[in-house]
């Protein structure tokens, strides 16, 4: 899928910040196809109690993890439990903005999962935050940068507006999508948000 708005190759120079903030444990905010996202690493329980905590969003509702690539995902999901159909179903889509809710390995963390034993996974086609996945390694977890009853943040000014000096921020400009990612079920294909 084509992003409507072009966006950049370049490493901007809060790169390093961001990564030396993903080791050490901390909140980033970054652009995605169509909002800031809020992420931290999603091996580090402390960073993911620290970014609830920013967000007031309860645990048992369970995270998004976004990658550069389905293989950094799978240390997280069990895609054992998905038929050949299925796995064409989703990688159809990706990279993109649809979020596939796909089982989870039982040793995914529950601050990932939440009350579910599945787990939200996206490969994202945003060029900043695949190099920033592909530098760090790792997925990230996503969720959109807002305080509670405010609008999700479509600039670096809003997120700075919104969280201060409480998140490290790569720069960067947004996709074109109006909307946030779609919602999938991967088992069931059914739509828990439209996009």
């Amino acid at each position: 899928m084509k992003l409507k708005k072009k966006m950049s190759n370049e490493i901007p120079s809060s790169f390093d910040e961001v990564i030396t903030a993903l080791k050490e444990e901390k909140i980033i905010a970054y652009p995605t196809e169509a909002v800031f996202g809020l992420g931290c690493d999603p091996d580090s329980e402390n960073a993911v109690q620290e970014l609830l905590a920013l967000k007031n969003r309860p645990w048992e509702k369970g995270l998004i993890l976004i990658a550069d690539n389905y293989e950094r995902l799978c240390s997280y999901i069990d895609d054992d439990q998905l038929n050949d159909m299925q796995k064409e179903t989703i990688f159809s889509f990706w990279p993109g903005p649809v979020t596939w809710v796909i089982p989870a390995k039982k040793t995914t963390a529950k601050w990932l999962t939440g009350q579910f034993s599945s787990l939200a996974v996206r490969v994202t086609d945003h060029p900043l935050i695949k190099q920033l996945c592909a530098l760090y390694e790792k997925p990230l977890v996503s969720t959109s940068a807002n305080l509670s009853g405010l609008e999700p943040c479509r600039s670096v000014e809003e997120v700075r507006r919104q969280f201060g000096n409480r998140v490290s921020i790569l720069e960067g400009e947004v996709g074109g999508r109006k909307k946030p990612s779609e919602i999938r079920d991967a088992l069931t294909g059914k739509l828990y948000r439209q996009g």
